[in-house]
């Protein structure tokens, strides 16, 4: 590891899961315009894009590097062409998170040094280990893989180590974080008080409404992937902006939300706003509402949480003010109704929200292979959660089990 030291003091220890994926080559364009700042420890990949890893790993330097393939000798080859040496190299499913602890144990536990940060971005619900690995080890865990909430739920809650160990990197939620931050709410996974004192009457989530905001559901039946995968603000991995285009990805937020803070479904609202520009709002008892506004660029939430609590200086774009306009709109679940879906699985609890997120994985991927129409991801879900899905999980095993289950349920639906 690197011994420079930034201006602010000390390098922060930073570990990237996921780390070829769209949140992982943001984090490396953050950590690189802010030499002397980071110092990447380990990097970890799926294996599919071993070039981009090759390259990652030259240029980072990392002591660890994880793939869930078994690709240690073309990545050792690949690293060589480009006149450079391969560090450790994990392999297999639970690379990950062996890698989470190998870079923790280098670390260490000091309380005089900057503590590790590990920034989860693995899409999915295969990142649930290695939040849990992050958190047990008493990592910073900046948490992009809301996955892990939506499934794991109190087994994410109760491997924290000390209040406030998650920072969040959906940029709704880092806006709705730094929002607590400044008046008082003492309770979820984000705050470093657990009094449960809390002023907040309602959190309101910001949604782009994606590709097809304003088209009917008679509209959406022959949409094709390519149509769904150009979303208007963001850039973002495929998954993610099929779940953006059936606004799946707002549902899964809202249920992420509920977990962070602490909160009850029915406070946490959800709002189109196609410019993307206010990432989240807070409304407090007095009714007076709070937001967050900047340039659509998840840069910006990934810096503010490998820094976390500091505020790191911006080297984006800042946002103007000028020539703007702000549009938003009420989500027509009638025409959307995964994020009906959502609330309904976040309301219920139990097992439903494995259930709701396993099944849009399914549907989701099955769209983009050409196997299923658009409207068809909301049916497999809406089959899916008819069923029994009150068994409450009480371990990574009961979680697995249900997960496999509605997997396998929805696959019979395609």
């Amino acid at each position: 590891m690197s011994d420079s030291c930034s201006p602010h003091g000390e390098t922060i220890p930073v570990v990237l899961l996921g780390s070829t994926g769209s949140i992982g080559t943001q984090a490396r364009e953050v950590i690189e315009a802010h030499r002397g700042r980071f110092d990447v420890v380990g990097l970890s990949a799926g294996g599919s894009t071993l070039g981009e890893l090759a390259a990652q790993i030259v240029a980072l330097k990392p002591s660890f590097v994880a793939v869930a393939r078994d690709v240690r000798s073309q990545l050792e080859a690949a690293v060589r062409e480009l006149g450079a040496r391969c560090p450790e190299v994990f392999v297999g499913a639970q690379a990950s998170v062996e890698l989470v602890r190998a870079s923790a144990e280098l670390v260490g536990t000091d309380p005089g040094r900057p503590r590790l940060v590990v920034l989860n971005g693995i899409t999915g619900g295969v990142g649930l280990p290695a939040t849990l690995a992050a958190l047990q080890c008493g990592a910073r865990l900046a948490l992009a893989n809301k996955e892990s909430l939506v499934v794991g739920g109190a087994l994410v809650r109760d491997a924290m180590r000390f209040p406030g160990q998650i920072v969040p990197v959906d940029s709704e939620h880092s806006a709705i974080a730094q929002a607590l931050a400044s008046g008082v709410h003492e309770k979820g996974l984000t705050s470093p008080r657990l009094s449960g004192r809390s002023e907040v009457a309602q959190i309101v989530l910001t949604a782009s409404g994606g590709p097809f905001r304003g088209r009917s559901r008679a509209q959406l039946r022959g949409v094709r992937a390519e149509q769904a995968l150009a979303h208007p603000t963001w850039k973002m991995g495929k998954k993610i902006t099929i779940d953006s285009a059936t606004l799946a990805n707002k549902g899964l937020e809202v249920i992420e939300a509920c977990r962070l803070f602490d909160v009850s479904p029915e406070i946490v609202k959800v709002v189109v706003h196609p410019e993307s520009i206010v990432h989240s709002l807070v409304r407090t008892k007095d009714g007076m509402l709070y937001a967050q506004l900047s340039d659509p660029d998840m840069k910006h939430p990934i810096l503010s949480a490998l820094t976390w609590p500091e505020t790191a200086e911006n080297y984006l774009q800042t946002f103007d003010l000028f020539d703007k306009t702000l549009s938003f709109f009420r989500p027509r679940t009638e025409d959307f109704p995964l994020l009906a879906y959502a609330y309904e699985a976040a309301k219920r609890g139990a097992s439903y929200t494995i259930a709701y997120n396993a099944a849009d994985e399914v549907a989701a991927l099955a769209f983009l292979d050409g196997k299923l129409s658009f409207t068809d991801i909301a049916r497999v879900v809406r089959s899916v959660l008819d069923e029994d899905w009150t068994m409450l999980p009480e371990s990574f095993e009961d979680v697995f089990k249900a997960d496999a289950k509605a997997r396998s349920l929805a696959k019979t639906l395609i």
